[in-house]
């Protein structure tokens, strides 16, 4: 606000850049004096929360408008929650939450890992690549595990299974049901990924009992 005054550095007036907009001086005294008002208005809220910080870093807004409440009544200070989030964001005062999240992915497990043959390969058709996943859902008497088939072209679930542990079983039945439910699976790629190795070890030890079935059906027939 001094620039616009001192004329002996080239400036213009106050006066005059009131009038280019049409505005008079009054009003940029009294907007001057807002701003003003303004700024120790919450450099005393900062001052206070500063000291409440000492002691309790960690605590966050709507903790703070509880424990300081008689702080800015002794002040005069008359503070809301939106005013105080809002004061605090602007000078980087906000306590962030750390976020957890369950890890369901190990990828140091005994299972073979296989190559991902699929990593360049263009989808061109239905049945061509199926993904799958197992997630868990959470209830009131605990968890239940849901096992996930999925077509990647058309990202249709062809197949599904829910049940109440991560047994092979849950996995198996996904699985069965979505070879039941297509028609063509000839060419097939299925996709698993590191946190599908419980599915991928049952499809493995599914199709091996198949095998061994069907060679042992074979020789008996020969008998």
């Amino acid at each position: 606000m001094k620039i616009a005054v001192d004329k002996t550095k080239g400036f213009t007036s106050i006066s005059s850049v009131c009038k280019c907009f049409n505005l008079k001086r009054d009003a940029f005294y009294k907007y001057n004096r807002r701003v003003n008002q303004r700024h120790v208005f919450e450099q005393q809220i900062i001052d206070v929360v500063k000291k409440r910080r000492k002691s309790l870093p960690r605590e966050g807004v709507r903790k703070l408008m509880k424990s300081l409440n008689s702080d800015f009544e002794k002040q005069q200070l008359n503070v809301g929650r939106d005013t105080l989030f809002k004061i605090l964001r602007e000078h980087k005062m906000l306590t962030l939450r750390k976020k957890y999240s369950a890890r369901t992915t190990n990828s140091y497990h005994r299972f073979y890992k296989y190559n991902n043959i699929i990593k360049d390969l263009e989808i061109t058709r239905p049945n061509q690549v199926w993904a799958s996943d197992i997630t868990y859902i959470r209830t009131l008497k605990g968890f239940c595990y849901l096992a996930l088939i999925t077509d990647m072209y058309s990202r249709k679930i062809v197949g599904y299974d829910l049940s109440d542990s991560l047994e092979l079983n849950g996995c198996v039945r996904a699985f069965n049901k979505a070879v039941y439910q297509t028609k063509n699976i000839k060419g097939l790629i299925s996709s698993f990924g590191q946190r599908n190795t419980v599915l991928q070890q049952c499809i493995h030890t599914n199709t091996q009992k198949k095998k061994n079935k069907h060679k042992y059906d074979r020789r008996k027939s020969l008998l």
